[in-house]
């Protein structure tokens, strides 16, 4: 298994030194998507893969940090890092209250996945129902640029943001594999029951997994509205967001640091290939990727990682 870490660190040099070879352009566009389908499934694999709690609703956390920090900013008139900040905050507090609400109710496993699609799709419903929101249309953050506004003319600038917030993220879940806090999360994932014996409070620990998890999004949301200023109900809380946080983490290696980045790496590839094959017919990237996740729990469980681990033995 030696292989995961060292292929882990040099697709993240690789990463942090595209723009130097592709300073704008469709390469660090796809390279941007990519950073931040890492951080979402990164969110997502603390709470679905350490944890295991599966979520199919982290639209909810991701967008409700796109539209707060878009809300903070074109209605009310705030500093966009602090609507930043702010919109980061109010995803870690959504996915407290919303996990906690779960949680309590003894829900589990597939009755959690339902509900928490459940939340994203009222979510989505009411942000598109509103005229504060931007209704059907969506929020565009006026044009000022300027590092006061989170806004650069050089589009390097974003891209080396989100590539440290994956840096951090990848950190986090190392210390995640090293904490007293990490170490009763993954208790509470084998085995409730035995983990509330041994005097863990499952749902406490749960709650606060799936704020940090919710935070995360949070910042993936952020992170894209700040770099495309704009943001709608679809692209916010769709399920197209909820499935690319789960599917990234599944392909490249549950509860495993470097997961998120490979899948997420796999997950871009194919989206760009099928674009350039078959055009934007609608639909067809939730219909890649539900046969992707097929393939992937008959063929491979593990994902990518779990693979290179079995070829080492």
């Amino acid at each position: 298994m030696r292989w995961v870490p060292r292929a882990g660190i040099a697709l993240l040099l690789v990463a942090g030194a595209l723009p130097l070879v592709f300073p704008t352009g469709f390469v660090l566009t796809a390279a941007t998507l990519m950073l931040l389908t890492t951080i979402l499934g990164q969110s997502w694999n603390i709470l679905g893969g350490y944890g295991g709690q599966s979520s199919f609703g982290h639209a909810l956390f991701y967008g409700t940090g796109a539209f707060t920090t878009a809300l903070l900013q074109v209605r009310f008139g705030w500093n966009a890092w602090a609507a930043a900040a702010a919109a980061i905050v109010a995803g870690a507090l959504v996915g407290a209250v919303a996990s906690a609400l779960v949680f309590r109710q003894g829900l589990r496993g597939s009755y959690f996945a339902l509900v928490t699609l459940a939340f994203a799709e009222i979510a989505r419903v009411a942000v598109a129902s509103f005229d504060i929101t931007g209704g059907g249309f969506g929020l565009l953050v006026p044009l000022h640029r300027g590092a006061a506004a989170f806004q650069f003319a050089d589009p390097r600038v974003p891209y080396w943001i989100a590539w440290l917030v994956v840096l951090l993220g990848v950190l986090l879940a190392f210390g995640l594999e090293r904490s007293r806090f990490g170490a009763r999360l993954v208790a509470v994932r084998e085995n409730e029951d035995a983990a509330r014996a041994l005097g863990i409070a499952p749902v406490r620990v749960k709650t606060a997994a799936a704020a940090l998890s919710a935070g995360l999004a949070a910042t993936a949301g952020v992170l894209y509205l700040q770099i495309f200023l704009f943001i709608d109900a679809a692209n916010g809380f769709g399920v197209a967001v909820s499935v690319q946080a789960l599917l990234g983490p599944i392909l490249g290696g549950l509860a495993t640091p470097w997961g998120p980045l490979f899948g997420a790496l796999a997950l871009r590839v194919v989206a760009e290939l099928v674009h350039a094959v078959l055009g934007s017919l609608p639909g067809i990237d939730l219909a890649i990727f539900g046969v992707i996740l097929i393939l992937i729990l008959r063929f491979a469980p593990g994902g990518i990682a779990a693979i290179g681990a079995r070829r080492d033995v």
